[in-house]
């Protein structure tokens, strides 16, 4: 999982205001506890121009899914890229939607607001349950990302404490926890917010490093020409290309965020074309160089001794610690609402927030992800991606404009939840068992 510091905005949170009600933000999501789906989220008070619309929507949808995006080429084959082309146009016109539904009933702002008109209570709990599972999952991944990439840098680096020894992976996921779970106790994150707002230039910079080494330090270049199509990898491609539009859960505060709202179709396309061209190139670029040896993140194929490798890698290893605590405090928030006022205490609060830093290192300890993360990244775009990005806004319009959609609508969007839905099913099985059968 970026974004626009004149916009302050982060896909993730922004700043903290004691909440009005004390209700959990599942029935009710105020203001500053929206979800955001991994990334950052955009203040709705601020008047966005197109280009910054654009900057923030690129920053929402370049997280850290580009890094994978050779390793679904190599699972899925070259032909895989219809895929990504045929998501990205998808993800376009499911944000349209949610921007019909947004304009359908006044008061709504947020994806759990749309929820809530199309299906009331349940509704809203069932999408910002949806949400969070992405967010808290994401945070996992942040983790399991870190420990990849700081192991390829200090391969050796281990601690023995008596009989117990912590290799490179875990003592890395552990020392990444520690050093996030300070920053996940401020209480105003403007400070991140500032941090993570060269995320969209970090994207550039990574992509950048790749040509560099495969075209003027002409590293890579394979003698195969690869795989046309796989058709039994083609499920966990579908994930880790629907990893890369998981920005959903914030196009609603990007379009509240415009001063000319009826700029968002353009500015919608503009950036999920933007992004798709970068995802696209890295895809190439990274499986031509590689081929089928192409790792799970193609940092970690970049020989560690070049100049070009260690910017990217360090790069990549720096925009983690500062999304964690964005990415983990809307849930945090929601958790907070749901203790008794007066035990609503700095204390406490840190020490739930601790707890959740904590769960999600023992959920990324708990198996051997760290030897097949694109796997999980596959999971994570397989199920709530799925949902957040197609199906659920197709249910939602159909359910909010029933009485005014068209029948070339209902087809289309009755297409688009047919094939989230085969994606979900096939993508979640696919990566889950593989996911069993590597543990076992």
């Amino acid at each position: 999982m970026t974004s626009s510091s004149s916009n302050k905005g982060i896909r993730k949170s922004s700043h903290y205001r004691p909440p009005t009600r004390k209700a959990s933000s599942l029935e009710r999501i105020p203001e500053d506890h929206r979800p955001m789906v991994g990334g950052h989220e955009v203040g709705p008070y601020r008047q966005c121009s197109y280009f910054q619309g654009v900057m923030n929507g690129v920053n929402v949808l370049c997280g850290m899914g580009i890094l994978s995006t050779p390793y679904a080429v190599k699972q899925g084959g070259w032909l895989g890229l219809v895929i990504l082309a045929v998501l990205g146009a998808l993800a376009w016109y499911t944000g349209i939607l949610l921007r019909r539904c947004l304009d359908s009933k006044e008061g709504l702002e947020t994806y759990p607001d749309i929820g809530h008109a199309a299906f009331g209570t349940a509704g809203r709990i069932i999408i910002s349950i949806i949400l969070y599972m992405e967010l808290y999952a994401c945070c996992i991944e942040y983790l399991i990302l870190e420990s990849d990439n700081l192991s390829k840098l200090f391969p050796n680096a281990h601690l023995t404490i008596g009989s117990l020894t912590l290799d490179s992976h875990v003592l890395f996921a552990i020392l990444t926890a520690l050093i996030v779970m300070p920053t996940t106790w401020l209480r105003d994150l403007s400070c991140l917010s500032f941090v993570s707002a060269g995320g969209f230039i970090a994207s550039i910079v990574i992509v950048s490093c790749l040509f560099w080494v495969g075209l003027v330090d002409h590293v890579g270049t394979v003698k195969s020409e690869g795989t046309a199509l796989n058709l039994p990898g083609i499920p966990i491609a579908i994930g880790l290309y629907g990893y890369c539009y998981s920005g959903h859960g914030v196009f609603p505060n990007i379009y509240s965020s415009l001063k000319q709202r009826n700029q968002f179709p353009a500015v919608l396309f503009t950036c999920i074309a933007l992004s798709t061209v970068l995802f696209a190139g890295a895809a190439i670029m990274g499986y031509i160089m590689f081929g089928e040896s192409t790792e799970s993140q193609f940092t970690l194929n970049l020989p560690p001794n070049l100049v070009a490798s260690k910017i990217a890698v360090w790069t990549t290893v720096t925009n983690p610690i500062t999304k964690y605590a964005l990415t983990m405090t809307p849930l945090a928030l929601s958790l907070e609402e749901l203790l008794p006022p007066n035990q609503q205490t700095y204390p406490n609060i840190v020490m739930l927030r601790s707890a959740l830093v904590v769960s999600s290192l023992i959920v990324a300890l708990s198996v051997p992800f760290f030897a097949f993360s694109g796997l999980v990244m596959s999971l994570v775009g397989s199920f709530p991606t799925m949902f957040v990005a197609y199906i659920l806004p197709c249910a939602c319009f159909l359910a909010i404009l029933r009485s005014k959609v068209t029948w070339y609508q209902v087809l289309l969007c009755v297409f688009i939840i047919a094939v989230g839905l085969c994606c979900a099913g096939v993508g979640t099985y696919s990566s889950l068992s593989k996911i069993i059968q590597k543990y076992h």
